[in-house]
């Protein structure tokens, strides 16, 4: 059976089904069933399906690979049991050559064996169907059972199918005729043909020549066996005999049992290959993937845990945006953030590096922060940032561990170094691996298969290496140990189990309703303390948690946050534009407990000196109501560096810049403001820097991957397309009369119900000199302002704006 056939055979649901787990072939949709076919044969699709296969369906595959053509379903399923029961019979082939037992023991060890086979034979049926629907699903597998084939172009795509060599034919290519017709004479004396078409049939049945060999070469084959079937050998290429061969390699090229590929290479014929493994393709093969191993976890425990971890993530995205509104680090001229700013950043987040590095990737991708701020560039937080800053806390972890989850930038790479001993710094843009979201989501797969059980590293790699055994190699292993650490951090686990909500996440169902109940409540009060501090009994208000560390510092944090209040963070809040009773009155109606009377002596004493002293731009001025105050600015050494010039009672010139002489009148221990040119004070609003930038469109798709209504639609449009391409009907001719017009909304609705129902229509239709036309159509899906569909008045399926239909009509 041809395989555009077998396509052109399935049902309307299994066409469906084939493209929801391949969208790819329909991207753009085939103009018909034929050009499905050609694409699902092409390399780059069938890579890509193989890739998502698990262990055991890839080896059926790799079964049907090694054979040339077609094979029985009752030969699969022997081949497929002798692979499950690979233990024991590799248990029978070391008792047999041992020789060791006497008969009676020798029967029982058959009688075993053969119970062994019946179990395989009994355990390969179960999984070899599921695997079976699933290739046939794939379109990967095609054919009736009697004649099990491959799709076109699988067999090129896997190399070395299970660790298979090339067939000899394929194997002895690159050798001269000349020398394959002496090798030929040597093994299979008598026989007629071309060499390698002699030393090919000889190599179908090798066990003559195997037997032939010392037991030094018989153990390198023995090597090569199961895989990889190549190695390096010096001089492969060399002219040997049977008569002349000296080492085990040479009595191996003399009889063809090893194939040179290479000057220094040589690989193991697929014949040999199957011989020496006694018949069977695989070994060791598993029909359900390896269980997981670990802790058990009290589920409600872990999801408490989750919940914590991820009100504390939420909380260290909006202190990161908080303290950059105020002190934005600079962007690097290569990009990205400088080690200096990651380590004050991990320094005032008071998080490990790696953990602060995440939360400043996760915060840029969720469009949260971005460069701005000028020419060199700084990072700053986003006006999304506000948006996002005023929602409900679960939802606003929903926003970031989605974005996760999705994004394709590894905050575990910050710190190392690239190919050319670079060190990777944070939010540069070689921290894109393209794999990265198929691996967060693969490992937490995996933690869903296993409720309220938290697995091992080596337990997760290894059920990884039996879903997907094509992807592999140490960067995905790297990936996986990030995404199990990064997990715990964002709050989809919890003492490494999947919590509930991070399971709703990965489900796409309602994460923030399942978070919400198991959030912590946050407190709107503090304790104020003789010694200047305030303690914060909980996670406070998202507004109150922005004062506070407006008005403090944050001393210490756990349990309870503790804040300090001095001289300097007092000053800090009053360049904010906030007023000395106004910061009396926000701590009386936020404390718990009374207002220490040396706390608002201290607040008192700042806000009057506060302002007392005026700096303007002359380069700059300082200007003061009290001339003493002007004399001991003036006598204080400290001063001689701003170079002041007394010119009125009250006024003193400086060279300075304001913002300079700002910063020096601070650090010598007065309280001064800036003001305009119209002498106007100039409130330092700290909080309100921000920068353009939105969060990245992520493309929502359904749990198959595919809308069901786009695959629908596609199938109709293959269908349609199909059929004008096997009918070729001629183009009918248009309806006569005026073309159908109408109002756009009540076009687009008669269009989507005519897709529904698979009904033509009559509509009209503006072509590109803006004349009317009548046009005959099955309409087949419609998206991006276009309609596609089979016009029959051209034979031909087109695709069509729709602004240019003026109406529609029913036939």
């Amino acid at each position: 059976m041809e395989f555009t056939e077998w396509i052109r055979g399935r049902t309307d649901e299994q066409l469906r089904a084939l493209v929801s787990a391949r969208p790819e072939l329909i991207t753009p949709v085939p103009a018909h069933l034929e050009g499905l076919a050609s694409r699902a044969g092409s390399p780059s699709a069938i890579a890509r399906v193989l890739d998502r296969l698990d262990r055991f369906t890839l080896a059926v595959v790799e079964t049907l690979a090694v054979q040339d053509g077609p094979m029985p379903r009752q030969r699969l399923r022997e081949l497929v049991a002798a692979a499950l029961a690979g233990d024991e019979a590799d248990s029978g082939a070391r008792d047999a050559e041992s020789g060791a037992r006497g008969a009676d023991s020798g029967a029982r060890d058959a009688e075993s064996g053969a119970r062994g086979a019946d179990s395989g034979a009994r355990d390969a049926e179960p999984a070899l169907s599921a695997a079976l629907d699933r290739l046939f699903e794939l379109a990967l597998v095609y054919g009736p059972d009697d004649a099990l084939d491959l799709g076109p172009g699988v067999r090129k795509v896997l190399e070395d199918p299970a660790g298979l060599g090339p067939r000899a034919v394929d194997a002895f290519r690159h050798h001269a005729p000349e020398q394959l017709d002496e090798m030929a004479d040597e093994v299979a004396p008598g026989t007629e043909g071309s060499g390698k078409e002699r030393l090919a049939a000889v190599l179908a049945e090798p066990a003559a020549l195997i037997g032939s060999v010392s037991p030094e070469a018989r153990g390198a084959l023995d090597q090569l066996a199961w895989g990889p079937p190549t190695g390096r050998v010096p001089n492969a290429r060399r002219e040997v005999s049977v008569a002349s061969a000296r080492s085990p390699i040479e009595e191996l090229l003399a009889r063809g049992l090893l194939a040179a590929t290479g000057e220094e290479s040589v690989t193991l014929p697929r014949e040999v290959g199957l011989y020496l493994r006694g018949g069977r393709v695989h070994r060791g093969l598993l029909a359900l993937p390896p269980p997981l191993e670990g802790t058990a976890r009290d589920r409600k425990l872990a999801d408490r845990t989750a919940a914590g971890q991820a009100f504390a993530f939420v909380r260290s995205v909006e202190e990161l945006c908080e303290r950059w509104s105020v002190e934005p680090p600079g962007v690097l001229r290569t990009g990205g953030l400088g080690v200096r700013d990651l380590k004050r950043t991990t320094s005032e987040l008071d998080l490990p590096e790696w953990a602060a590095a995440l939360v400043i990737e996760v915060a840029h991708a969720a469009g949260l922060i971005a460069a701005g701020g000028g020419v060199d560039g700084e990072w700053l937080p986003t006006s999304g940032y506000d948006l996002w800053r005023v929602r409900a806390t679960a939802d606003r972890w929903v926003t970031l561990a989605l974005t996760w989850l999705q994004m394709d930038r590894v905050p575990g790479l910050v710190g190392d170094r690239d190919e050319r001993d670079r060190p990777l710094n944070a939010l540069h843009t070689d921290l894109r691996r393209s794999s990265a979201p198929g691996v967060r989501a693969a490992t937490l797969g995996v933690l869903a298969a296993a409720p309220g059980l938290a697995p091992t590293r080596d337990s997760v790699l290894e059920r990884l290496a039996w879903e997907q055994p094509r992807r592999r190699g140490p960067l995905r292993e790297q990936l996986t140990e990030f995404a199990l650490r990064e997990a715990e951090q964002v709050g989809v686990t919890g003492l490494g189990a999947l919590s509930g909500h991070g399971r709703a996440l990965l489900e796409g169902g309602e994460p923030a309703e399942v978070l919400a109940p198991l959030l912590p409540e946050p407190v709107d009060h503090v304790l104020l303390q003789a010694d200047l501090t305030a303690v914060a009994p909980g996670p406070l208000t998202s507004e109150l948690n922005r004062w506070m560390t407006l008005t403090a510092d944050v001393e210490s944090k756990g349990g309870a946050t503790v804040y300090r209040f001095s001289e300097s963070s007092i000053r800090r809040a009053l360049d904010a534009g906030h007023g000395g009773e106004e910061l009396v009155a926000m701590l009386s109606r936020h404390s718990a407990t009374p207002v220490p009377q040396a706390l608002s002596y201290l607040v008192t004493d700042v806000a009057r000196r506060h302002g007392r002293i005026r700096v303007g731009t002359a380069s700059a001025y300082i200007r003061c109501d009290d001339p003493a105050l002007l004399d001991q600015i003036t006598a204080d050494r400290r001063s001689a560096a701003l170079r002041l010039r007394r010119l009125a009672p009250t006024v003193i010139a400086s060279r300075s810049s304001r913002a300079a002489l700002v910063d020096s009148l601070r650090a010598m221990g007065y309280a001064p403001v800036a003001e305009s040119l119209d002498g106007d004070v100039i409130i330092s609003q700290l909080d309100s820097r921000r920068t353009e930038g939105l969060a990245p469109a992520r493309a929502v798709a359904s749990p198959n991957g595919l809308d069901p209504e786009v695959a629908t639609a596609a199938v109709r449009a293959l269908r349609a397309g199909d059929a004008a391409h096997l009918a070729r009907r001629e183009p009918v001719d248009a309806p006569g009369g005026q073309v159908p017009r109408g109002p756009a909304t009540a076009t687009i609705s008669a269009l989507q119900e005519a897709i529904k129902q698979g009904v033509r229509v009559w509509i009209g239709y503006l072509d590109s000199q803006g004349n009317a036309t009548s046009r005959i159509l099955e309409p087949a899906r419609m998206e991006g302002g276009y309609l596609t569909a089979y016009d029959e008045t051209r034979a031909a399926v087109h695709r069509f704006a729709l602004h240019r239909i003026t109406g529609v009509a029913g036939l």
